[in-house]
């Protein structure tokens, strides 16, 4: 009985030694690793004018060897947390009421202030900082990329 109180000791011991060397590890990572602005700045609300005007438009962009972020973004059973509107038959943009619902949805998966966002490391290349998934390729290669600053500005608030 009193082997199995230390041995159910030492694994608590254990655990909490684990947890505490995993919060260490990540608020080092997150210093290091992500630019976020104060908080009260990062609760600030995203610029819909800026998006509307400047970020819109990079998901309609063709870029030679990729498919335009619209077309795996607003097929019908896209089941990414990024959905965007389709188009209407014959436009080239979203008009005003499709424009709010892109920036709502979108909304709902970025974080202001935090460049962590699946929307800048997605189609970022990994050797400039992006992770290793999206579907739909790297469309930028490096974080110098003019859209991708575009991106950044808007998610950063720096518009």
């Amino acid at each position: 009985m009193h082997r199995v109180k230390r041995t159910s000791s030492y694994l608590l011991v254990v655990a909490c030694l684990f947890l505490a060397a995993a919060g260490s590890l990540r608020t080092e990572w997150q210093a290091e690793g992500s630019e976020t602005v104060s908080s009260s700045a990062a609760a600030a609300p995203l610029n819909y004018e800026f998006f509307k005007t400047n970020v819109q438009p990079i998901f309609l962009a063709k870029r030679p060897g990729h498919a335009r972020c619209i077309s795996c973004h607003a097929r019908a059973g896209n089941n990414s947390a990024f959905r965007l509107e389709p188009l209407s038959p014959g436009s080239t943009t979203w008009n005003e009421e499709e424009s709010r619902k892109n920036f709502e949805a979108l909304q709902r998966v970025i974080v202001p202030g935090n460049l962590m966002n699946r929307l800048l490391t997605h189609p970022l290349a990994e050797q400039a900082g992006g992770d290793r998934f999206h579907n739909g390729g790297k469309h930028f290669n490096s974080q110098n990329d003019p859209e991708w600053q575009t991106l950044r500005a808007w998610v950063m608030g720096r518009e």
